[in-house]
């Protein structure tokens, strides 16, 4: 049953936990995972195909995984993991819903090696059969309530391509592009898991969350780190299941879970699913 992992960080190989979870009973994963020259953490090997496989069989029709990732650069080329990271995913079954950026403002600089400053990680979007949720940020229109004279834009259908006229006045919102922009450990959030080397933003993680996933739902994430996954979960009112191979990042994890807690000023309960 389900119910016995929801809300807990596990520590321990994620295939081993992943095994135990029941068929189509997680609404979401966002997790980023150790590649290339990083294959393996804290001295432990990344069974990539048994990790993909897994996902699989326990995402409910529907539901989502996130998966965030970037190449190393290896005797001066990069080595298109991501891409063939995604196209196991396919191959296992998975939909790529999209293929979203996360830019970063402020990426570490890099010693010139004839290539441009890496700025940017893939976040590969699956799906498993068509999406059930997807709950759209929006953000301000530039020219919002502006009034237009005749002008328009590409409209681009399956047949010939039209053109039609663009809302007039122009709106106040629109929905944001898949390009997402966050500093990176700079905020006091994120300060929080200093200690572990490679932490993806909170906001990030939230962002995600709220996008593809409703109160209540389970969030997973099977390479937790410092369990920023699951502390946006939890406070975004999401219940949320942890796994990282590593004991030490697994008590930094529950550690920061209870930190938010007494942030949120209350006793934190458990969404209740049934």
């Amino acid at each position: 049953m389900i119910e016995q992992y929801i809300n807990q960080i596990f520590s321990g190989n994620c295939v081993d936990v992943m095994e135990s979870l029941p068929d189509n009973s997680i609404d979401m994963t966002i997790t980023s995972p150790p590649y290339d020259n990083l294959r393996t953490y804290k001295g432990y090997s990344f069974p990539f195909d048994s990790i993909v496989k897994q996902l699989y069989r326990i995402t409910k029709e529907g539901g989502v995984v996130v998966w965030i990732v970037s190449d190393a650069t290896i005797d001066g080329s990069e080595t298109c993991t991501s891409f063939k990271q995604a196209l196991k995913f396919v191959e296992s079954g998975f939909n790529l819903h999209d293929t979203m950026i996360f830019k970063k403002t402020n990426p570490v600089p890099q010693i010139y090696r004839k290539r441009y400053n890496n700025e940017f990680e893939y976040m590969f979007v699956f799906t498993k059969g068509a999406i059930s949720t997807h709950n759209p940020i929006k953000i301000p229109c530039l020219h919002a309530g502006l009034e237009l004279k005749g002008t328009t834009y590409k409209n681009y259908s399956k047949g010939e391509q039209t053109r039609g006229k663009l809302a007039n006045p122009v709106k106040s919102d629109k929905i944001k592009g898949n390009i997402w922009e966050y500093v990176v450990g700079k905020k006091a959030v994120d300060q929080e898991s200093k200690e572990h080397p490679a932490p993806f933003p909170y906001e990030l993680a939230k962002d995600h969350i709220l996008s593809w996933s409703n109160v209540g739902d389970i969030v997973f994430d099977p390479m937790c780190g410092s369990g920023t996954t699951c502390v946006a979960a939890m406070d975004n009112e999401r219940n949320f299941i942890g796994i990282d191979i590593s004991e030490s990042y697994c008590d930094l994890a529950r550690k920061r879970i209870e930190l938010h807690k007494e942030k949120m000023g209350m006793f934190y309960h458990q969404v209740d699913l049934f």
